[in-house]
């Protein structure tokens, strides 16, 4: 495996990182295209990362975590990114989440100590203290949706359009209203990962702010309102349906949105 690594152009490491994991956008993938094509130290920290990830993917070396295992691992990993990304300049705000993710494990020398790794994550697993509220994996999903780009999967201001896109994508059918009358106009929706399971996310504004509302079946709870992290969060159900709205509007605002929702939604 190789050890080269990018001291003569530390700006290029994130973008390697990302490339490699496919995780760039098309103008990025053809500007560090064009950069490592003339660059040998970028060129040969590539193929380092590329060998590496052949030696990762082979059976006798790779441990796949199970799925909930893999959920809760990438939300801790992005709330310490969330809470990060609060004290640092922009410019640094690019940093690879899954490079920071490898650093919660130590450097490279964790490759042949899977057992050990394992044992670490069965740590994790078992000590109640360090399990993720579910307010840490709301606000990581509303924070990434917006740092990734990934806002939404279906871009439309028609309820008509967003509710049928879900079919198929989810097991069951959540409510899509519109509000623009009320002042909180639909931007679309997209499918995220909270709790355990996808759920479907409601993509709206309010004066230039954005509003996730998350929606998964569940049982009845009771209406709350929380701060978290400097981000408003109101919780409601209705029809079999657990709501949780996630926003940086006022509260009185989400507050709004919540039952102008409701009301339009007939729950």
């Amino acid at each position: 495996m190789s050890g080269k690594t990018l001291e003569s152009c530390p700006e290029w490491e994130t973008i390697l990182h990302s490339y490699v994991d496919d995780e760039l956008d098309a103008v990025h993938t053809i500007q560090f295209e064009q950069h490592f094509a003339t660059c040998p130290h970028c060129t040969a920290a590539l193929e380092g990362l590329k060998d590496m990830k052949r030696v990762l993917g082979r059976d006798d070396v790779k441990w796949k975590a199970p799925d909930e295992v893999r959920a809760r691992i990438m939300t801790a990993i992005s709330v310490e990114e969330t809470r990060r990304q609060a004290h640092v300049p922009e410019a640094r705000r690019r940093e690879n989440v899954w490079w920071r993710g490898l650093q919660l494990f130590g450097q490279w020398s964790f490759i042949p100590s899977l057992a050990a790794l394992a044992a670490s994550l069965m740590l994790i697993l078992g000590n109640p203290q360090t399990s993720v509220p579910i307010q840490n994996e709301l606000l990581a999903s509303h924070v990434r949706s917006m740092l990734a780009n990934h806002l939404v999967d279906v871009e439309t201001s028609d309820q008509h359009t967003v509710k049928p896109w879900f079919n198929g994508k989810i097991d069951f059918s959540p409510p899509v209203v519109d509000l623009m009358a009320a002042g909180f106009p639909l931007i679309g929706g997209r499918v995220d990962y909270i709790n355990g399971r996808v759920v479907a996310a409601l993509v709206y504004r309010r004066h230039g702010h954005v509003i996730n509302l998350f929606v998964w079946p569940g049982e009845k709870v009771a209406q709350s309102e929380t701060v978290h992290d400097g981000y408003n969060l109101t919780e409601w159900s209705g029809g079999g349906l657990v709501f949780w709205a996630v926003s940086d509007v006022a509260s009185a605002d989400l507050a709004a949105f919540r039952d102008n929702f409701s009301k339009a939604a007939g729950l």
